[in-house]
């Protein structure tokens, strides 16, 4: 390649790198139920307070080995249902467990405590012309149509604090990147709201259609798995 042309394609990838926006790496933790609503269940949730902490956790750990010391990594925390938790239940101090994860995987742990908060964090809690999101996922409870982030946690079986899918026009386009990987680890969201954020945001959102289970996480190393019957859609 002659020296005029070597330099021209030099200065046009200099160029390209300048322009590539840099990346966010977002998760979300929705808060667990209380036992008080739960123990009269076939089947109770989250005997454990941690199930949506700890499966972002080991997801956070992946992110950052995979993409090094310095990448920006986001986890969206809603904290009544944490509070409630060790208040009514655990009598343990939860916030300070999880804001040890954010101290050893230098993670930007934002609190949030209801929807507009989420909402306007993906919006503008970033300059978005620069910091696009390359990563969004959910870890929390779901039905086919939303997220509900205190469910069986303030009231029985049901939830005061979620995200529907009709709402999903008010989280910007061009947020996320064009090679942006988005999943909701809880149950159902891939029957309906997959396609409803598809056509708010122009990303593909991967949900369940059927149940994820999180129990006994520790025997497959903290990773939500399928019910018996589900399948990932989206």
């Amino acid at each position: 390649m002659k020296p005029v042309f070597a330099a021209a394609a030099l200065l046009f990838a200099c160029t390209l790198a300048r322009a590539e926006p840099a990346r966010e790496y977002v998760l979300v933790s929705g808060g667990p139920s209380l036992i008080e609503w739960e123990k009269f269940k076939a089947d109770p949730h989250d005997q454990w307070w941690g199930n949506f902490i700890r499966a972002a956790r080991v997801r956070i750990q992946e992110l950052r080995e995979k993409h090094g010391p310095d990448a920006l990594i986001t986890w969206l925390v809603y904290r009544p249902g944490y509070e409630r938790r060790a208040q009514r239940q655990d009598q343990a101090d939860l916030i300070g467990n999880i804001q040890s994860v954010r101290d050893k995987y230098n993670v930007n742990l934002v609190w949030f405590d209801r929807t507009d908060q989420l909402i306007n964090y993906l919006n503008a809690g970033r300059d978005r012309s620069r910091i696009k999101i390359a990563n969004f996922e959910f870890y929390g409870h779901s039905n086919r149509a939303c997220f509900m982030f205190d469910y069986s946690n303030e009231i029985d079986s049901a939830s005061k604090v979620w995200l529907h899918e009709n709402e999903l026009g008010r989280i910007r386009r061009g947020l996320f990147t064009r090679d942006a990987f988005v999943k909701s680890w809880g149950c159902h969201t891939g029957e309906s709201m997959s396609k409803k954020w598809k056509s708010a945001t122009g990303k593909r959102m991967i949900g369940a259609i059927g149940k994820t289970d999180y129990a006994y996480g520790h025997l497959r190393g903290w990773v939500p798995a399928l019910s018996r019957g589900s399948r990932w859609g989206g």
